[in-house]
């Protein structure tokens, strides 16, 4: 992405947005967007450009302040059992699952705006002449992935949601019930096959967009949550190995250098990643666990810890927690690129996070590094995880010693029971993918599975009974009536 082209993706939703404003006063569900903005067969490529904002952020060029649903750490990390607090303590009551109807609950504004998005793009581009029906098949397929992810990313969230699909171009927005999560699971996957089998060819075209490959992906995630948190069971795990043997074919590596997975923009390893750089986008959520120069004065390794000059750039606010730095054995190739424990003279003091350090400019860092969503490191967990879910111990091992060996561990050599693959699994996932914005899903996935119980296993729901799904805002209740609050709330 560039400059010309972020200019014209938010040319295109500031005419969105714009035409929505009486709209969005009313507080729907959904976005009512320009109906006459499709004219031309060239207005559609940069629609659904502008739609991966709403992955990403805001981009400085943009209409508004988007908040990217992969740069939330709220509701992929908080809830978990990584973080601590450190200098600047800026946890949310996810953190503390103090979560209440009126303290810490979900407005999913944002994600429908998104869907609308979506909604409007497949609903004008449907009977629509193009002179390069592949451009169309293309266009097609984005846009079905991305109502998917956003689909995806709510049930995640809240589990039953509601699920509306029709495209609104006038104020009388339906006010819809939440649908059973299983319901908007089915619309998903239907959104991703047809997806799959509207893409021109099965290559990464880039890794900011949604890819043949990338859909496979997804897919296979959906899959996961389906046959865990939905009960979907083996067929489900089937699918999604299904799924995942097409990713493989995508061409990607797995990198030696572990450090550069992370920092490197489009590297081998990654499938799918959210745009960052500093004069195009705002920082991604990494800024809150990069120290300030203040705060470490006197450190005796200051030199080999990612710290900004200001607060603005590194709020140190997050370290990586007892638990998690547990989860490493001595010697792992990981370590040094999860965190770095900072000295003063022999004082061992905050454990900082160097995963996301971002990059040293001439006046500060800033952390614009790429928000990855799917890695190839992913894939081949996600095989583990369905293989171990069908009992197929040994496929699953031989799948988890791919991530284990890159990162100098060597295989696993433990029991080779269900139970044992699956609890190294997690493990694993959450040594590989630490602070990457997957642990709280993950959690609650192998809970309802039945591998470990997250109400002991998460220090700060310990003595709890909060629901693992979000209550819904007040707001979002008191402006639809075919609402319900999400159960135990």
């Amino acid at each position: 992405m560039n400059k010309l082209l972020l200019t014209i993706i938010g040319c295109s939703l500031l005419l969105l947005t714009t035409s929505c404003d009486k709209l969005l006063e009313s507080k729907s569900e959904s976005v009512i967007t320009e109906a006459d903005y499709f004219q031309s067969e060239n207005d559609f490529e940069p629609y659904v450009t502008g739609i991966y904002m709403f992955i990403r952020g805001s981009a400085r060029t943009g209409p508004q302040n988007i908040t990217g649903i992969a740069n939330n750490i709220t509701y992929g990390t908080e809830r978990s059992e990584e973080l601590v607090s450190a200098l600047n303590a800026r946890f949310s009551q996810a953190w503390t699952q103090n979560i209440t109807p009126t303290t810490g609950a979900f407005d999913y504004a944002t994600w429908y705006k998104a869907i609308g998005n979506c909604n409007l793009l497949l609903s004008k581009i449907e009977n629509f002449k193009f002179t390069n029906e592949a451009t169309k098949k293309r266009v097609v397929a984005e846009a079905c992935c991305l109502r998917a992810y956003f689909y995806f990313s709510l049930i995640r969230i809240i589990g039953d949601a509601p699920l509306m699909l029709e495209s609104i171009s006038s104020e009388n927005v339906p006010q819809l019930p939440r649908s059973p999560a299983k319901e908007v699971m089915t619309q998903i996957i239907a959104d991703l096959d047809q997806a799959i089998s509207q893409f021109p060819d099965k290559t990464i075209t880039s890794k900011y967009r949604f890819s043949y490959p990338a859909a496979q992906a997804l897919k296979a995630d959906a899959k996961l949550w389906s046959a865990k948190v939905l009960e979907g069971g083996s067929a489900d795990f089937n699918d999604a190995i299904t799924a995942l043997a097409e990713v493989e074919k995508a061409g990607l590596t797995l990198r030696n250098d572990f450090g550069q997975i992370t920092t490197t923009r489009a590297n081998s390893e990654v499938l799918l990643s959210a745009y960052f750089n500093r004069d195009e986008s705002f920082a991604n959520y990494g800024l809150n666990a990069l120290p300030y120069q203040t705060g470490i004065t006197g450190a005796s390794n200051i030199d080999s810890i990612p710290f900004c000059v200001t607060t603005t750039n590194g709020q140190g606010a997050y370290q990586i927690s007892p638990k998690s730095k547990a989860l490493f054995a001595s010697g792992d190739k990981r370590i040094p690129y999860t965190w770095i424990t900072e000295r003063q003279g022999t004082t061992l003091k905050i454990s900082w996070i160097t995963k996301l350090p971002g990059n040293k400019y001439f006046d500060d860092r800033v952390s614009d590094n790429d928000v990855i969503v799917y890695r190839l490191a992913e894939i081949y967990l996600m095989e583990a995880e369905a293989y171990a879910g069908i009992s197929n111990t040994t496929k699953a091992i031989e799948y988890l010693n791919k991530t284990r060996n890159r990162a100098g561990i060597g295989d696993y050599t433990g029991g080779t029971d269900k139970l044992s693959v699956e609890k190294e699994i997690l493990n694993e996932r959450g040594r590989e993918f630490f602070f990457e914005n997957k642990r709280w899903f993950d959690l609650v996935r192998f809970h309802k599975g039945g591998t470990i119980d997250v109400y002991t296993y998460v220090p700060n729901l310990v003595g709890k009974t909060t629901p693992l799904f979000w209550p819904l805002a007040a707001n979002v209740l008191a402006n639809n009536g075919q609402l319900r609050q999400t159960d135990g709330y």
